[in-house]
């Protein structure tokens, strides 16, 4: 085997190894979560029960909260993920792009709803899970930068608006506040939430 075969290998092999190890702590903390409540589980548990060492969880996630991101991130499958993401950017029409993105927002949300509620064992993940919020909200508004500049350089977008407008608008109507109050509060469906969601951005934004 050539040096550059296998130092290809050797790479390929240790992201793989990598992926296995990120895998195996998140099962194990799911577990531990919805067994003993978020604040009663510690790293060194999560590292018992996953095969690790406690230095390695902290290398990777940093923190107990950082595993409670991975696990919530972990709801959805990262498949599932990017091919909604790319028709949001791609879609046949601005209108299908919408509505696409408006069905991300939901099934993200629901799998994030049926994740937490295995994880709620403790009332201490609510302040927890509302500081990792404002993460991930702004992690949201930064990825939805290529969907509004595509409907922007399409000549799509209402000419009133702004990118940093329409931008504004799409990150607020798809975010976790208006799920959680229409559909956990309120009692919405989901399909009535997205509805509802996607007409609007339709309305507010294109054309």
């Amino acid at each position: 085997m050539s040096i550059q075969k296998k130092r290809a290998y050797d790479s390929t092999s240790r992201k793989a190894a990598a992926e296995l190890t990120k895998g195996r702590i998140i099962d194990a903390a799911k577990s531990l979560f919805g067994k003993k409540g978020f604040e009663k589980v510690t790293i060194e548990e999560i590292a018992e029960v996953a095969g690790v060492s406690a230095p390695t969880v902290y290398s990777v996630y940093l923190s107990k909260k950082g595993v409670l991101l991975a696990v919530l991130d972990d709801a959805l499958a990262a498949e599932r993920y990017d091919e909604l993401y790319w028709k949001s950017i791609h879609g046949d029409s601005p209108e299908k792009r919408l509505m696409t993105n408006t069905r991300l927002a939901r099934v993200l949300y629901d799998a994030e709803k049926e994740r937490l509620s295995l994880l709620h064992g403790s009332s201490a993940i609510d302040p927890v899970f509302k500081d990792l919020e404002k993460e991930m909200e702004e992690r949201r508004y930064r990825r939805q930068e290529e969907v509004v500049k595509a409907l922007f350089e399409g000549g799509y977008l209402k000419d009133r608006l702004t990118l940093a407008d329409a931008r504004d608008i799409l990150w607020v109507f798809t975010g976790r506040d208006i799920y959680r109050m229409l559909v956990v509060e309120r009692g919405w469906t989901s399909d009535q939430y997205e509805k509802w969601i996607g007409e609007s951005l339709i309305r507010e934004l294109l054309k």
